[in-house]
């Protein structure tokens, strides 16, 4: 039966002279005992999957709002394509899965309702009280607002999942400033960073397709989608576009992946990259795509911003976004007393604005959608008088 020393005397054994080792990290904030079994990285893991905030990203937005299907991708299902992107990753690079699970599994649990818009919005709201960003309402998150432990408060994960959480930031919050030299996360962290962004475009390129808000014609102007169809017509002449579609964002998901290891690879040699604090103090970002590759990503995401996100259905649906959340928002700093009180008795986490913030960014689409019909709909029935 294998126990925690067996499994880092592995990763000390196996992994990559670069990969962050579990038993050789910076700690916690709060000092624990080790688990008998688990590593420090497996528990962070397993401690992100039980928590209050995972759970309500089965309910907060990517593009389309939950009741627009029960196909479309939510933060919960991008979330896990992002984890298992990143996963296959670190295991080909011989880089620290379980880090980099923990990571991804994390990144997004600050990201309020409706997307984007909902970021956007707060981050107007609270442009006088400090502004919002979803990386840093993540930290907040793990380190002070889950309460699920009577020694500390937050679910006080090891530093090297903080710094991944961080991403590039360079506000005080990041983990990463306490090394002057330290210009860059782990690897293990840019692997994640890299695979949100592939799993987002990928995942975005599908929805808009089944959704109609992209079409064939528009698809051939995007060098990926074009090279891998042609490629996929010539292997299987007459797919049904149904079938067509899957295959083609797979290979593209494929493609993306394939480079940046490549890529890597040879940027660890470049650098002579040894250890994990020679990622971190590395003149430039370890990881990443060739110019050739990073240029037709730049063309995808582009393209989406323009015909998808731009949508006529897509800007509508943000304008119900923004009005839920600013009136919710509104009211709550003009009657304090519609908060639950257990909120407002939270001194200690900052201004009533900070509070009001990280109540509503907490919310899902539905909850959120909900208590504005409570608030401002007399015939809606407030089952929490």
């Amino acid at each position: 039966m294998i126990n925690r020393r067996d499994i880092e005397k592995l990763e000390n054994s196996t992994l990559s002279p670069c990969a962050v080792k579990s038993g050789e990290g910076w700690g916690r904030c709060y000092r624990e005992k080790e688990h008998p079994y688990r590593t420090r990285f497996q528990r962070d893991r397993d401690r992100i999957i039980h928590s209050s905030a995972f759970r309500k990203l089965e309910y907060k937005t990517q593009v389309f709002v939950y009741h627009e299907g029960d196909y479309y991708r939510t933060r919960l299902t991008h979330t896990l394509e992002v984890a298992q992107i990143a996963r296959s990753i670190c295991k080909s690079l011989q880089l620290n899965e379980d880090l980099a699970e923990a990571i991804a599994l994390s990144h997004d649990l600050g990201h309020p309702p409706f997307g984007h818009t909902g970021q956007k919005v707060l981050n107007h709201l609270m442009k006088d009280h400090g502004g919002f960003e979803h990386n840093k309402q993540s930290l907040r998150i793990v380190k002070f607002l889950e309460r699920r432990y009577p020694q500390f408060e937050g679910l006080n994960l090891s530093w090297e999942v903080l710094e991944g959480i961080s991403k590039h930031s360079r506000d005080p919050d990041n983990p990463i400033l306490q090394c002057a030299e330290f210009r860059y996360p782990s690897l293990e962290g840019q692997v994640a960073d890299f695979a949100d962004g592939i799993a987002y475009n990928a995942h975005d390129l599908d929805d808009g397709i089944t959704s109609n808000l992209l079409n064939l014609e528009q698809l051939q102007e995007v060098t990926l989608w074009r090279e891998n169809e042609k490629s996929l017509d010539q292997q299987y002449p007459g797919l049904d576009f149904e079938m067509k579609k899957y295959q083609v964002v797979r290979r593209i998901i494929n493609d993306l992946v394939t480079d940046f290891r490549k890529t890597t690879q040879k940027n660890i040699i470049k650098y002579g990259v040894q250890s994990a604090d020679d990622v971190r103090s590395c003149e430039k970002r370890v990881a990443g795509f060739s110019p050739k590759v990073s240029a037709k990503n730049k063309e995808l995401k582009q393209f989406l911003y323009v015909n998808m996100y731009q949508h006529r259905h897509v800007r509508r649906t943000e304008f119900k976004a923004e009005l839920y959340l600013t009136e919710l928002f509104k009211a709550y700093k003009k009657i304090p007393e519609l908060l639950p009180e257990a909120l407002l008795k939270k001194n200690g986490h900052g201004s009533l604005e900070r509070r009001i913030c990280d109540y509503v960014s907490g919310m899902t689409d539905r909850s959120s959608i909900s208590e504005y019909k409570k608030l401002f709909s007399p015939d809606t029935k407030d089952s929490s008088l």
